[in-house]
């Protein structure tokens, strides 16, 4: 099989089964080993504005959308705004007697969808199968795969759906066979290699919840935050997990650490408005010194902002949130490995140092999608930090907030038989009771607390480094940006431009010593889903070097690869001058 590199975009209004053709054809191209990206775009709206579901496929790893697209199902007037991203070989598929469209660039394919789907017996809303199958007979690729995902996805009880399911994608599949373009696409008919997981963000974040041993979750539905509640709650039963949608995100996290602080491993999600209602509960848990997990899934802001796009607006407000002096954790993922990784790693931070984390996603993240070869839920090893019976015999006075050279004290459980454990949201002394001593007390539980930044500065990760070793031009980002960045470093490289780009994942706090690399950099530029550069902000306040050079997109869009190269080969063609 040669390189295969190409786009699929399923255009239309909100209710028109998107998601539905979208996750049905990237699970079939999964299915056959094909490397797949999937995101989406949705207006927040419940039916009506347009949105798209975009599929990338290839034969090697991408963690990106492409600025092009090469099949674009259109089912509304307004898919035409696509046709800029359309080349001469691309094809548009739509229905004639819905959407009489006029299509300027590349070849405009008209599949009669309603009529296809009453000939075949099935009713309107099964036009989404007709265009599954149009797409795939397009791509001669084996049906045989997308029908097993149908009979899936109905189960036996539903039998007689599936199997209308099945005749109607297999005539819109032959409807295209005999208008068949050969050679426009390259063949996937004999596509064969080792089923790839299919996941999307949120799932990642779960999976890593899961294999790292959490058994609560509380949290109020927020977008783009929800998928992470609802896929837990499916697996309740089978991993003895209880969710609990509570009334608010005041609750949420009150209730969350309620849980942790009686020793199970808990956490809560939210996106920006609802963190801003947690930030009394995020300092009550610097002050008890108990652990706890919060997602934090990034959209545009301020206020309602727009609830359904992407953003890495909240960093600054993660890092700063909450009244008083305490240490915390932040960690940004890239990839949906890493975001399954992170999270369990986030627990083991959590309870070995007894401080928050927190997980910045964003919507980009969260609802895109794809394939892996799979996670090593083995490696994932579960450290609770925890006083052993044994030890808990051997103590004649537990203090629950003992003061050590750490910062850290050894943690109990309450209701255990040795010992008594208190906490309290005021200012105590070792033991946990609520204290005035402002001469020694106060000044030490302060020091005690702050201690922890220097074990945890030891604990944060290096950035990611890719691309030329020797290269002095230098791309740094964050978070999602990963593979757009990884991409452009790719396309800039091939056009003879030296370049190499830094990831961070670990955003907080930042180790001086892992900024060292701009010691040996000439061209620096920072990749932010941001207007006012608060990552780069961070990098000049650790490492002293000012940054001049950003690149910031900011309308609710995550970046794109050809983006990213323009942006830096402007400002470079600007230094030159």
């Amino acid at each position: 099989m040669g390189k295969i590199d190409f786009t699929i975009k399923i255009a239309g209004e909100a209710g028109q089964g998107l998601q539905t053709i979208g996750q049905l054809l990237s699970k079939s191209f999964a299915r056959r080993g094909l490397n797949v990206f999937s995101n989406q775009v949705i207006q927040s709206r419940i039916r009506g504005g347009h949105n798209w579901f975009a599929i990338r496929v290839s034969s090697e790893r991408v963690f990106s959308p492409s600025t092009s697209t090469d099949i674009l199902v259109a089912l509304d007037k307004e898919s035409a705004c696509h046709y800029k991203e359309l080349k001469s070989g691309s094809v548009v598929i739509f229905d004639p007697s819905a959407l009489p469209l006029e299509v300027k660039r590349g070849v405009g394919l008209q599949v009669p969808l309603a009529k296809i789907t009453s000939e075949n017996g099935g009713n309107r809303i099964m036009g989404n199968t007709v265009a599954v199958g149009a797409v795939l007979g397009l791509l001669e690729y084996d049906l045989d795969v997308l029908f097993g995902l149908i009979r899936e996805s109905f189960g036996d009880k539903d039998r007689q759906i599936a199997d209308a399911n099945v005749k109607i994608a297999q005539a819109g599949y032959d409807f295209i066979c005999q208008k068949a373009l050969k050679g426009r696409f390259p063949s996937l008919k004999n596509t064969q290699g080792n089923p790839k997981m299919f996941v999307s963000g949120s799932e990642a974040v779960a999976l890593g919840a899961l294999a790292a041993g959490c058994q609560f979750i509380s949290a109020y539905p927020m977008s783009p935050s929800t998928g992470i509640m609802t896929y837990l709650a499916s697996k309740e039963d089978d991993f003895h997990m209880v969710v609990e949608q509570s009334e608010d995100e005041i609750a949420s996290i009150n209730i969350a650490l309620g849980a942790s602080f009686a020793g199970v491993r808990s956490m809560t999600a939210s996106s920006g408005g609802g963190f801003a209602l947690m930030v009394e509960g995020l300092s009550l848990a610097g002050m008890i010194e108990t652990p706890i997990v919060i997602v934090l899934a990034q959209r545009p802001a301020p206020a309602t902002g727009l609830p359904t796009r992407t953003a890495q607006e909240d960093l600054e407000f993660a890092i700063h949130a909450g009244h008083g002096e305490f240490p915390r954790v932040v960690l940004a993922p890239g990839t949906i490995e890493e975001t399954f990784y992170a999270i369990a790693r986030a627990f083991n931070i959590a309870d070995k140092y007894r401080v928050p984390v927190i997980i910045l996603t964003d919507q980009f993240m969260a609802d895109s999608s794809s394939t892996v070869d799979g996670f090593d839920f083995k490696s994932v090893g579960i450290e609770k930090n925890l006083l052993s019976d044994e030890k808990l015999r051997n103590i004649k006075d537990y203090k629950s907030y003992l003061l050590t050279k750490s910062g850290v004290s050894p943690r109990a459980l309450p209701g255990n038989p040795h010992c008594f454990v208190l906490a309290d949201s005021d200012e105590h002394d070792e033991y946990g009771r609520i204290t005035e001593d402002v001469d020694r007390v106060r000044p030490e539980m302060v020091k005690k607390r702050n201690r922890k930044n220097l074990r945890i500065l030891k604990e944060v990760a290096p950035a990611k480094r890719y691309g030329p070793r020797d290269a002095k031009n230098i791309l740094i980002g964050w978070g999602s940006t990963y593979g757009a960045m990884k991409e452009a470093v790719d396309l800039l490289n091939e056009n003879k431009e030296k370049v190499a780009m830094f990831h961070f994942t670990d955003v907080w706090p930042l180790n001086k010593k892992h900024l060292s690399f701009l010691d040996r950099a000439g061209f620096v530029a920072v990749v932010e889903n941001n207007f006012t550069g608060q990552f780069a902000q961070l990098i000049v306040a650790a490492s002293g070097r000012k940054i001049e050079n950003r690149i910031n997109k900011f309308n609710g869009l995550p970046f794109e690869a050809q983006e990213i190269v323009s942006a830096y080969e402007s400002i470079r063609k600007k230094k030159r001058k």
